[in-house]
């Protein structure tokens, strides 16, 4: 298992790819799966891996908070497609870098030492993950929603509308759902994507919704609110 050498192109693409249809590198959250991917890649994916560019932001934010991110983190090796081994450069040292961290601070241990095998991991994980699920479920079924229209405006003519709109789709997070979507004439040829979608307001905002989709910056020039109804 693995992506390749994370520190080049190619390596990028394949994380791209594996991406394309999750949310984060294992299960539903983020984890220290994600925190181990991340920390081995060198620069931020380009524009057109968009799926890995809108992981890498998310992630990204997440920085301060790294340590107390559940699971455990293991070796590049024990990520990623079946077929693709791991090259990343230096992999191996990061790995033992990390444990020995790890080792040094049973503070922020969650789940155990790194003496643990791998199934008695996956086993505490899997606990972990019910307890998530379990106090969600406990949340009040009244849920605050919000519909909300965006303007995103592209650079020029020139733009790919196609790209900019799959970019701004793979924008996934908890408490989001895309809704339908149409190209507006603004002038000189150019068009705005307009699109709507269907937030939780305690989760997803306005803000974070900029953050992401003008992260795309090889397509996207700005931003706007059209319109914003609670529902």
């Amino acid at each position: 298992m693995g992506f390749g050498d994370l520190k080049s192109a190619s390596g990028l693409k394949v994380l791209n790819d594996f991406l394309l249809e999750r949310s984060y590198i294992e299960g539903f959250v983020p984890s220290q799966a994600d925190v181990a991917v991340f920390d081995a890649i060198s620069t931020p994916p380009s524009a057109d891996l968009c799926h890995a560019l809108r992981w890498y932001n998310h992630i990204k934010s997440y920085h301060s908070q790294k340590n107390s991110l559940p699971g455990v983190k293991k070796p590049l090796g024990q990520y990623g497609p079946a077929a693709v081994a791991d090259t990343t450069p230096s992999s191996a040292a990061v790995s033992k870098d990390d444990d020995d961290e790890e080792e040094d601070d049973d503070d922020i241990d969650l789940f155990g030492s790194d003496e643990e095998d791998d199934s008695e991991a996956a086993r505490l994980k899997e606990e972990r993950l019910a307890e998530y699920a379990a106090k969600k479920a406990k949340k009040p079924t009244l849920i605050a929603k919000s519909s909300i229209l965006l303007d995103v405006k592209p650079w020029d003519d020139e733009t790919d509308m196609a790209k900019l709109e799959e970019c701004v789709r793979s924008i996934q997070m908890d408490g989001l759902l895309w809704g339908q979507s149409k190209l507006v004439p603004v002038g000189y040829g150019i068009k705005k994507l307009q699109i709507g979608c269907v937030v939780e307001d305690d989760k997803v905002g306005t803000d974070i919704l900029e953050e992401n989709i003008t992260a795309f910056e090889d397509f996207v020039q700005s931003m706007d609110v059209a319109a914003f109804n609670k529902i």
